[in-house]
């Protein structure tokens, strides 16, 4: 008779919002590309340099980007859609219960579905894969800034560098840069 394994619990994995503000930022480029090649083709220009005003913070506008954007955003155009749909989605990372999550996630997916735009419909399908690990971020939420930071910092040592001569120089570098050591004299 055989023993049976008790299974080993599964780690949680927690997909933070920058990661999915980046998928749905780059749906909205992907339809903003689309249209404004439709728009070009019919010699309409109201596209033409809108790119960062749909992809930056409005809350970071100037007077003359507000107002640029004001209007775009009013005009009807799908890419205001698909914009308004990813601004939507920002309002799942307030929520504190998973059930009101659910909630709202179901109705932003529905809506997005009938939205016929198809690179934000691509989005959501996968969002909807993962939104277990999505709703995960609301019981724990934390990020993975930190890592990514170190590793910024890491490569910026090694374009710095233009190459080392030992692995053990390549290291010490790093722990003296990212370590945070105390290097002045008692």
């Amino acid at each position: 008779m055989k023993a049976s394994r008790a299974k080993a619990p599964q780690a949680e994995l927690v997909h933070d919002k920058f990661h999915v503000s980046a998928h749905l930022n780059q749906a909205v480029d992907q339809v903003r590309r689309a249209e404004h090649k439709e728009l070009m083709a019919a010699g309409d220009e109201t596209l033409k340099g809108s790119r960062q005003l749909w992809l930056y913070n409005p809350m970071n506008f100037t007077e003359d980007q507000a107002a640029s954007f004001a209007a775009l955003r009013d005009s009807g155009l799908k890419v205001a859609r698909a914009w308004a749909a990813k601004e939507l989605f920002t309002k799942l990372w307030t929520y504190r219960y998973e059930g009101s999550a659910r909630r709202f996630f179901k109705q932003w997916f529905g809506w997005v579905s009938r939205s016929r735009l198809k690179p934000l419909i691509k989005v959501a399908k996968m969002l909807k894969s993962h939104l277990e690990n999505i709703l995960t971020y609301l019981r724990h939420p934390i990020t993975n800034a930190v890592t990514e930071g170190l590793n910024s910092k890491i490569q910026m040592i090694k374009s710095n560098a233009r190459g080392f001569r030992s692995f053990d120089n390549y290291r010490i570098r790093i722990l003296c840069f990212c370590g945070k050591l105390d290097l002045y004299p008692l």
